[in-house]
């Protein structure tokens, strides 16, 4: 469990890095369903945005009670997973993940979502790991971005190069097995991977129920940006109740 300390950093600083660790027993399993998963879809070799729909057992390793513990200290008990994606960024042609606020992308209203990024290989400088600009969610809100369709990159809506202060950029390095819980308004991303090591990363999306996850802004979303599945996306109730009541689940009672 965090301590009071950690959850004044998360909410302090936008981000934080728990001192928690998977099994290798399970990182061994996300590497194994990840590469099923790859076999089957290979697009995806680099950049899935979203797994359930297409290998609903990805949904067990979000049923991790350590994970959850942790994510209900962050935004309550009462919570669901709305998506799944893999950053895969394989070795020497991995893309680059350009500076970004969650939110832009997001059809849960209000913006609400603790996002757990697992290292499944180790994240370092050299292979692209995570970067974040501490403290810039504290407004509360989705700054203008803008299109860039260039080629090599995840995702394709950018914050201008007026929005970041690099000098304030932090590399979230962690050890394979180790995860970062970020804010939806954190502003982050990452460089591409041209080393000789892959850079596996897996991402837990867990929001409050009391959000709507509302289709509506989903299919407009699909349709508006290049990066969006074009799916459907299974929202899944983890924990507690449906405070909301509004949000299309697939679960009747918690699965956890």
């Amino acid at each position: 469990m965090l301590t009071q300390s950690q959850i004044d950093q998360y909410h302090e600083n936008g981000y934080l890095i728990p001192d928690f660790r998977l099994d290798k027993i399970t990182l061994n399993d996300i590497k194994a369903a990840h590469s099923q998963l790859i076999e089957r879809y290979p697009q995806y070799v680099d950049y899935c945005p979203a797994i359930l729909p297409h290998d609903p057992s990805f949904l067990r390793f979000a049923c991790n009670d350590d994970i959850l513990g942790m994510v209900a200290q962050i935004i309550g008990q009462d919570i669901a997973l709305w998506n799944s994606s893999f950053f895969a960024k394989p070795a020497r042609v991995g893309s680059a993940t350009p500076w970004h606020q969650d939110g832009e992308y997001w059809p849960m209203r209000p913006l609400a979502t603790c996002t757990v990024w697992i290292a499944v290989d180790d994240s370092t400088t050299e292979n692209g790991c995570l970067r974040v600009i501490p403290g810039s969610h504290r407004e509360k809100r989705v700054r203008k971005h803008v299109t860039n369709n260039a080629p090599g990159f995840a995702l394709h809506q950018e914050l201008p190069p007026s929005e970041i202060d690099h000098d304030e950029a932090q590399d979230l390095i962690l050890q394979a097995g180790q995860i970062s819980l970020h804010d939806v308004f954190l502003v982050h991303g990452s460089e591409p991977n041209r080393s000789a090591s892959s850079r596996r990363g897996m991402t837990l999306r867990f929001m409050p129920t009391t959000s709507h996850y509302d289709r509506e802004i989903e299919i407009e979303q699909n349709r508006q940006f290049r990066h969006a599945s074009r799916l459907r996306l299974p929202v899944f109730l983890m924990r507690g109740i449906d405070q909301c009541g509004r949000t299309e689940f697939e679960n009747e009672t918690p699965l956890c």
